[in-house]
């Protein structure tokens, strides 16, 4: 089967070469396929956050294979893999980054290793899989090369995963983890709206909420503006996840979780409080 499309989700960012590389290296061997950049903005190395960005983007998007490389391994004995999904194929690294957004396109029905030669640049370097394996790869799966000749299957059990995310309601309170943080800061949670709603607090009322031990007032609401200019307020966002935001500024930044939270141990605890919105710590 031909794609007309190639998604492409990397940690690159877009002051170097790297995607513009890749760009070139796809249009060599696929002239015809348009390649649709969904984010370079992953932080680096952030594999679950990458996975989960691209889970919720791949439903609004084309039949395409979707390129996709976070890839704190790349030179490692870690496997290429392309993954066959119900509605679509995708390509990276065997370290968890590709089944959730597998999951969101009907669920994965087989997978491959990117072995053959024949598929890849002539030149492999230990540190640029994504220029010389994967792009290739996903150029070549794109004109309509079928997955099964990239290599030896591999069970989907033996497939490297993510951890799942904490997100229970334990009594009146809401425990979860961060799932991504976009460019304006809102924290987003792996905590559903439904489980958000089963907590119980009206829009208006205030909730605390505590995160590395710190704990920080919000208010309820269904938009930004539900709370004064520079407060937190928790709400249901775009994905259908609860998420936290500040109205005109950033969530990540009030709490403590900068671009390097992925990394780190950190479960937020929601529960309704009297207390009036603002911040305090403890």
């Amino acid at each position: 089967m031909r794609y007309e499309w190639i998604s492409f989700t990397t940690d690159y960012g877009l002051a170097d070469a790297f995607v513009g590389t890749c760009h070139g290296v796809i249009a060599r061997v696929a002239p015809e396929a348009r390649v649709m950049d969904v984010t370079h903005g992953i932080p680096a190395g952030a594999i679950r956050q990458g996975a989960h960005t691209l889970a919720q983007a791949v439903p609004y998007l084309p039949g395409a294979v979707h390129c996709a490389v976070v890839d704190p391994g790349v030179g490692t004995a870690r496997r290429g893999i392309v993954v066959v999904a119900a509605q679509g194929l995708l390509v990276g690294p065997d370290n968890g980054l590709l089944l959730p957004a597998a999951t969101a396109l009907g669920g994965a029905e087989t997978a491959f290793e990117l072995a053959s030669s024949a598929y890849r640049l002539p030149e492999v370097s230990a540190t640029f899989h994504g220029r010389d394996i994967f792009a290739p790869a996903a150029a070549h799966l794109a004109t309509g090369i079928e997955p099964a000749r990239f290599g030896p299957e591999v069970p989907l059990d033996r497939l490297e995963r993510i951890d799942e995310p904490v997100a229970r309601l334990d009594g009146g309170t809401l425990r979860t983890e961060p799932l991504t943080v976009d460019g304006f800061g809102n924290v987003q949670l792996a905590a559903t709206g439904a489980q958000l709603a089963e907590l119980g607090v009206r829009a208006g009322e205030p909730v605390a909420v505590t995160v590395h031990g710190s704990r920080h007032s919000a208010v309820r609401g269904g938009t930004f503006a539900d709370a004064p200019v520079g407060d937190l307020v928790l709400l249901s966002d775009s994905a259908g996840h609860a998420a936290l935001a500040v109205n005109g500024g950033s969530a990540a930044a009030q709490l403590g979780l900068d671009s390097a939270w992925a990394s780190q141990e950190c479960t937020v605890t929601v529960s309704p409080t009297e207390t009036a919105p603002g911040v305090s710590t403890a």
